[in-house]
């Protein structure tokens, strides 16, 4: 007695379906950029577990990082606070390299989510040797300038919105400080009179 033998359209039949069992399984709504943004994120966190969604939430200092923690604990933000830089002296093309590291690590997770890179530069760039640093915001005025862009890091800094506020909370200064004295005769000195 011989072996059964299959119908060799049954055969290709069951590995069409596989093919396509196979495609779909590997499909990724959330890396799809035709999907509209909701179905993507709603397609990425049912694939997240919970420690990926943690470490989404988690920004750590740059100093406290390597891309081994990037990978291990899935952080999702990264930021070079004062003082954290990757070498002293440090070129452009140190900060390109330390920073692109990073990111491979993030995307090489099972989702390859990117990481948000973040620098702390509001007094200039101080940090990236023979970087042109330029003069800090709060020396133009801030609290007297009317802020517009809730993104600026010192925009709490400004009176208000509205600039009728702005004007009588500059016009008052004057008032609360007071004019300036003539003469040394009244006022205290360190050096005396």
């Amino acid at each position: 007695m011989g072996r059964p033998r299959i119908p060799i359209f049954l055969m290709g039949f069951l590995l069409c379906c596989c093919l396509a069992v196979s495609a779909k399984a590997g499909y990724m709504k959330y890396r799809d950029p035709k999907q509209p943004v909701e179905v993507r994120i709603q397609d990425l966190l049912k694939r997240m577990t919970l420690e990926e969604k943690i470490g989404q939430m988690t920004q750590i200092d740059r100093k406290f990082a390597s891309a081994e923690v990037m990978n291990k604990y899935f952080i999702g933000s990264l930021l070079s606070g004062g003082g954290s830089y990757p070498a002293p002296q440090a070129s452009a093309e140190t900060w390109v390299d330390m920073v692109n590291d990073f990111q491979n690590a993030c995307l090489s997770t099972r989702l390859g989510i990117p990481m948000i890179y973040g620098i702390d530069a509001v007094h200039g760039h101080n940090n990236v040797y023979n970087a042109t640093i330029f003069p800090h915001n709060i020396g133009l005025g801030a609290t007297r300038q009317v802020c517009r862009d809730p993104r600026w890091g010192r925009c709490y800094e400004s009176y208000s919105e509205d600039p009728e506020i702005v004007k009588a909370m500059t016009e008052i200064i004057p008032g609360l400080q007071g004019d300036v004295p003539d003469s040394r005769r009244g006022t205290p000195f360190v050096a005396g009179q």
